[in-house]
């Protein structure tokens, strides 16, 4: 998989791919990331990359043909499946989109800064909208890092045990039941004996119907989708 991100700060992402499960991904060749300074397609000497809004009205508007031009060129040397913007009014990430994203080869993520791009940039290239969340960051550097990680760590061979992502929190709309590890009994507090039983049949009948207990407690929501 390639994943070529565009963005003004791209400084500001390099090092969550420097380390752990995104680090040996990339080194393993099982993942491309690249990262692209929006103001290198700038159109003037100053590298501007945003302006005043049609209209009037309060903050800036990144321009168009920067972004045009980033994005052609990328296209014009390879094929891509999703443009994506990451911006606070696309769907909400969630473990579905991920799974969707993971089996795809060429992803370009554009960053929004300021207001958000023009309109017609939309119109032209952008395929997808993700937001991460119902909230507003300074930049989508930040959720690009978030979308990356949530796909890149589903392709094959990028964790060690490939069946933890698919027992994750969200896999089957369910969050995950609890777990527990040595020693046995700490504080007064003891692991589930049916942990301990050796029955796996019982084991995983257990651990589904904490699963679906936790997530009626606390996203209640996920049982009605």
């Amino acid at each position: 998989m390639r994943i070529d991100i565009i963005s003004v700060l791209p400084e500001l992402m390099e090092s969550p791919f420097k380390t752990s499960i995104l680090k040996r991904a990339v080194d393993k060749g099982l993942a491309e990331v690249h990262f692209h300074q929006l103001r290198d397609w700038s159109i003037n000497k100053h590298r501007q990359i945003d302006d005043e809004p049609y209209g009037g009205g309060a903050g800036m508007v990144m321009m168009i043909e920067p972004i045009d031009k980033c994005i052609s060129e990328l296209k014009s040397q390879r094929d891509y499946d999703e443009v994506i913007y990451l911006t606070p009014d696309g769907l909400t990430l969630n473990q579905k989109i991920a799974n969707t994203l993971s089996i795809k080869n060429n992803l370009i993520f554009l960053c929004g800064h300021y207001k958000g791009i023009d309109q017609r940039l939309r119109d032209l290239h952008i395929t997808k909208e993700i937001s991460i969340g119902d909230y507003v960051l300074t930049g989508g550097e930040l959720a690009a890092c978030v979308l990356a990680d949530s796909i890149i760590r589903l392709l094959p061979g990028v964790l060690n045990d490939e069946q933890s992502a698919l027992t994750d929190s969200f896999q089957d709309d369910l969050l995950s039941p609890p777990i527990y590890t040595r020693p046995e009994s700490y504080k007064g507090l003891d692991v589930p004996k049916i942990l301990l039983s050796g029955n796996s049949a019982k084991i995983e009948e257990w651990r589904h119907d904490e699963a679906v207990r936790i997530t009626q407690e606390k996203r209640p929501d996920l049982l009605h989708e």
